[in-house]
């Protein structure tokens, strides 16, 4: 692997424009089955939805075997099959509103390669500055399909105690919708065939940002008029669709500081996060 070769890729920026729109939110909204009031001109964009928007859309033809688009562009071209969102660290300055018009502008922060225990890894940092309203840093790591009989690790424990805690059952209708919404077309959310016969998963994979999205929602149904100033969540194991898994919250005693976190249907932990209230 040309680890210098990829790591021309720093500095790269790309700039998108979009309008914060009703429809979207109302999906989105249904998707969680929430019952929220119609969104409205002005009303403000709940923390991590701007994930909505700033889609890339890629031709049909630009599209590599998995459902991604074809790397080598505003991505470096890592030469690894597997591709997960593995975290972000994010900011919010203040919120985005139903009818706004933003620029996000997105550079490349960082190329890695790293030797973990199943092969070679990399990973990407991209910054996200989303007008003067969001900062998220993302990270993704790149990785190689499982060797045939690999043993999957098993996931630290998620904590046992919880103030808050809600089952979600992912559904492929439900990871479905989210792929929809975000026009995501990676095909380990949605083809069975290829997530088990090509990468190797046991089911259809959750999307990591659905799982973020959950738990931030866990926070607005807990603590609806909590403001958010800071949010990171890091991915630990992977969620399928083939059982129910529970997304828990855990305020601090000064109440200014939440840990959230998803966990399996055996109380593995699949995702941690916290999120820093103002």
């Amino acid at each position: 692997m040309d680890i210098a070769h990829l790591q021309e890729w720093i500095g790269r920026t790309e700039t998108r424009t979009d309008q914060v729109t009703a429809a979207p939110i109302a999906a989105l909204t249904a998707t969680l089955d929430r019952d929220d009031f119609p969104p409205q001109s002005g009303d403000t964009l709940p923390c991590l939805w701007h994930w909505l928007y700033f889609l890339p859309i890629p031709r049909q033809s630009e599209l590599a075997p998995d459902g991604h688009a074809r790397l080598g562009g505003f991505l470096p071209p890592v030469p690894l099959p597997r591709r997960m969102w593995a975290g972000s660290r994010l900011e919010f300055h203040r919120p985005l509103r139903v009818g706004e018009t933003v620029t996000r502008t997105s550079r490349i922060l960082g190329v890695q390669h790293k030797e973990g225990r199943t092969g070679p890894l990399v990973f990407v940092v991209v910054r996200h500055e989303i007008g003067d309203a969001v900062v998220d840093e993302h990270d993704i790591v790149y990785r190689e399909n499982p060797r045939p009989g690999e043993a999957t690790p098993m996931p630290p424990a998620a904590p046992s105690a919880a103030a808050w805690e809600r089952a979600i059952h992912p559904d492929d209708v439900l990871l479905f919708r989210y792929s929809a919404l975000t026009f995501n077309g990676h095909r380990i959310h949605y083809d069975r065939r290829y997530v088990t016969e090509v990468e190797g998963y046991p089911g259809l994979v959750v999307h990591g940002p659905l799982i973020a999205t959950l738990l931030m929602d866990l926070l607005r149904r807990n603590r609806p008029q909590a403001e958010v100033a800071r949010f990171v969540f890091r991915a630990v194991s992977p969620l399928f669709d083939t059982a129910s898994f529970a997304v828990c919250g855990q305020p601090d005693d000064s109440g200014d500081t939440v840990r959230l976190w998803a966990k399996n249907a055996t109380g593995g932990l699949a995702m941690d996060a916290t999120a820093t209230l103002r």
